[in-house]
Order: C-alpha cells, then sequence, then structure tokens
C-alpha cells in the first residue's frame, strides 16, 4: 500500500508555493489587484506585496493602472494598480510527435504559439533519425525566433504512444514501431534544454485545461483521432495517468471481439480499427470501388491540397448517401466508446480532436443523441461536448503546456529569475 507523505515543507518551498500561486491566479484571471491576490491566496497584503516586488523585478508580472482600465478618475489620491501576467516574459518549446508527423512551436506564458513548423517523416524511419530531423527544426525555430536562451524555460514533448511521464521514454508507440525510446535523455542531450514528455493526447487535455476550454472545469476528457484514437483525462486540474501510465488508451477498447479487424496492438475488434483515420479512408475507398461514378469516388479522384479524409466529409456533407451512413455507423462506434467513458469517469466536458473535430458536424450530432440517451443515470445529460478550442495546433499546443506547467507555474525548483 502507498503510505501518505506527512512531510513539512521548509520556508524556501512555502514561498515558491505562494508565487505559484499568484501566477496561476494570474493565469486565470488576467488582471487582479493586490488585495484581492491576498484574499484569494489567504496571505497578508505585506506578503503578496513582496512577492509581487520580486515577479515584477523579474520581469514576470507588470503594473497597470486599475482607474485607467475601468475608465474612472480619481482626483485625489494615489493611482490604483492592478497585477497582470507579462505573457511575453519567458518562453517554451512545444513538440508534438504523431504517426508520420511532428510539429514544433515556440510559444509564450499564455500558450500563445509565436512560431510553429511542421514535417512530415516516413513511419518506417529510426526513431533515432526523426529525433535528428526534430533537433534540427527546433534548433531552426529557436534561432530564427531572437529569443535569449535563458528566457526559454524548457521543452515539453508530447508523443504518441504508451509514455512512462517520469522518465520520459516512450515505452510503446506500435503505429510508430517504437520501443523504449528514451525521448527526454536523447532531447536533453541534443538541445540542451530540461525536457517533459507525456502522451500527446494527455498534453492536449493539459492545454485545455489550463488555457482553453476547460479551465475552470472540474474534469475534462479530450478524445483525439487521427491514425491512433486516445483519450487524456484531467480531474480538478491533475492529469490521471493511471498505474502504468496507459489511462486514455480509449482507442484499444475493445468494440467488436469476435468480428472486428485486427489492431496493431495486437487484439481485434478496437475501437482504432473502426473510427480511425485509415479506418474511415479504408471504408471509403471500398465505397468508392463499389460504385466509381458515383459522388465519393469522384471527390476521391479529384486532385486537391485538400486531405483525403477532409474530401471523404465532404462528399457526406453533400448528400452522398453510402459516405454518410458509413460516418454515421463510425460515429455511433464511437458513442459507445464516450457513453462508456462517461459511465466509468463521470466527466463534464468532453473535447473532440483530430479527425472528430475536422468533422465535428458529422459526428456531434449522433455523439450528443447517443450521451444522452445511453449514459447511466441520466449522466450524459449534463456533460457538455464540444470540438478542441486549438484545431489542427492542438498538439503542440499541448506540447508546451506540459513545459508551462512544468518548469513555470508547478515547477518543483524555481524557474523565475
Amino acid at each position: 500500500m502507498v503510505q501518505p507523505s506527512f512531510q513539512g515543507r521548509n520556508i524556501n518551498l512555502v514561498k515558491q508555493h505562494n508565487l505559484q500561486a499568484i501566477l496561476l491566479n494570474l493565469l486565470y484571471e488576467p488582471v487582479l489587484s493586490r488585495v484581492e491576490l491576498a484574499r484569494r491566496l489567504n496571505l497578508s497584503n505585506a506578503t503578496i506585496t513582496n512577492l509581487i516586488n520580486e515577479l515584477i523585478a523579474d520581469g514576470i508580472v507588470v503594473e497597470i493602472d486599475a482607474d485607467t482600465e475601468t475608465g474612472e478618475l480619481r482626483s485625489v489620491g494615489r493611482p490604483r494598480t492592478n497585477i497582470c501576467l507579462e505573457p511575453n516574459a519567458r518562453y517554451v518549446v512545444g513538440i508534438h510527435i504523431g504517426v508520420g508527423i511532428f510539429r514544433v512551436g515556440m510559444a509564450n506564458l499564455r500558450a500563445e504559439l509565436t512560431h510553429n513548423h511542421t514535417q512530415t517523416f516516413d513511419v518506417q524511419t529510426p526513431w533515432g533519425e526523426v529525433l535528428e530531423l526534430i533537433e534540427a527544426v527546433t534548433k531552426t525555430i529557436i534561432r530564427e525566433s531572437n529569443i535569449e536562451r535563458e528566457r526559454i524555460l524548457g521543452v515539453g514533448v508530447g508523443a504518441s504512444g504508451l509514455v512512462d511521464f517520469s522518465t520520459g521514454v516512450n515505452l510503446l508507440a506500435p503505429n510508430l514501431n517504437w520501443h523504449d525510446v528514451p525521448l527526454r535523455e536523447e532531447l536533453e542531450k541534443r538541445l540542451g534544454f530540461p525536457v517533459i514528455v507525456d502522451n500527446n493526447v494527455r498534453a492536449m487535455a493539459v492545454a485545455e485545461t489550463y488555457f482553453g476550454a476547460g479551465r475552470g472545469v472540474d474534469s475534462v476528457a479530450f478524445v483525439y483521432g487521427r491514425t491512433g484514437v486516445g483519450a487524456g483525462l484531467t480531474f480538478q486540474g491533475r492529469v490521471f495517468r493511471g498505474s502504468s501510465k496507459g489511462a486514455g488508451e480509449i482507442g484499444h477498447c475493445i468494440i467488436l471481439p469476435n468480428e472486428g479487424q485486427a489492431c496493431r496492438c495486437g487484439n481485434r475488434g478496437c475501437l482504432e480499427t473502426i473510427v480511425s483515420e485509415s479506418a474511415i479512408l479504408h471504408e471509403a475507398y471500398r465505397i468508392a470501388d463499389e460504385n466509381p461514378n458515383g459522388m465519393l469516388a469522384q471527390v476521391l479522384k479529384d486532385v486537391t491540397d485538400r486531405l483525403p479524409i477532409e474530401r471523404v466529409f465532404d462528399a457526406a456533407r453533400k448528400g452522398d448517401v453510402a459516405t454518410r451512413q458509413m460516418i454515421d455507423e463510425r460515429a455511433y462506434y464511437l458513442g459507445v466508446a464516450l457513453v462508456n467513458l462517461i459511465n466509468l469517469f463521470n466527466p463534464d466536458l468532453i473535447l473532440l480532436g483530430g479527425i472528430f473535430s475536422r468533422g465535428q458536424d458529422l459526428f456531434i450530432p449522433t455523439l450528443s443523441r447517443m450521451i444522452e440517451q445511453m449514459a447511466f443515470g441520466g449522466m450524459g445529460k449534463r456533460v457538455r461536448l464540444q470540438p478542441t478550442s486549438f484545431g489542427w495546433k492542438a498538439g503542440v499546443i499541448g506540447a508546451s503546456s506540459l513545459a508551462l506547467l512544468h518548469f513555470f507555474f508547478q515547477q518543483a525548483d524555481s524557474c523565475l529569475s
């Protein structure tokens, strides 16, 4: 049995805790007064003033004239001032490693991207060569950003597959053929910055919880679909990873155990084999082959810059009956998984990313109906379901958010100066 910790904190850790509490309050509410901060944190005005002065000296927060902000005029007394976070005081690098694609971005303290780059790679490429590509792109972005190295706090990595958060090792990424890849160790050596690594969908859940639609929400589930299907879960701002770091592998919930397709994980009938991008495209090309003169076949033949999955969605939107039926069937199976997710974890908010966000108008009506009708005890009626706040940037903003939380807003050791 895991024993609870009853260890105390020395005075330096208490001060660090209070500084981080101030920063988190300013993250959630951009402008606050010293008096309001003291009230919220249950600290004396003198303590708040001393801590704020330290943050001002480091350039992390700034004072603004409260009367100017509200439009009030004061004829007597000192002008009232409020405190706000200076978002460009520090930066982090975010690296999203997907299947056959990675994105690298530079983000400020509000997880706003100032630079980003996307690059594809062959999934058969050895992991060492992929990291060489990531290293080159990351160094280019750092150089082009013209941000002083000392203002970059660290690097956050959101990686596909099963990731051990404590060691930074990618234990298993079936869609990349990766096993026991020491991402944190390798990238720290290559980049010269501290690195934090987690599963990419959990990183997206962190981004929504602290910087997106999940702010102030008690429990959030982020469900992402592309080559794989995964979920990230946060409860009261904390990520739920499970005992072996594998919580959220919704894509490997077995939906069709007998007649289902073989999955790369070794089982059959996993959700991923039904609702992933490759599964939908496989069915779409089958429909097109059976009806070569149909709308879907013509749309798929049309050579454009639009991704094939987008063209499939377009055919469904334009009224191709077979395509719409196929999408509705996929939405049904995804709905079954979400109902089970609600029955197990009872989240307040479910956010959809990846292809589920791109095709939100096709998926959400079926999903909402199933959740409302099938979740136990009416729990589904109280769940909000909506697309991600960040669109295609969810992965790289998620990776950046990991770094911001770990190296700034909730770090164990001071990174403020």
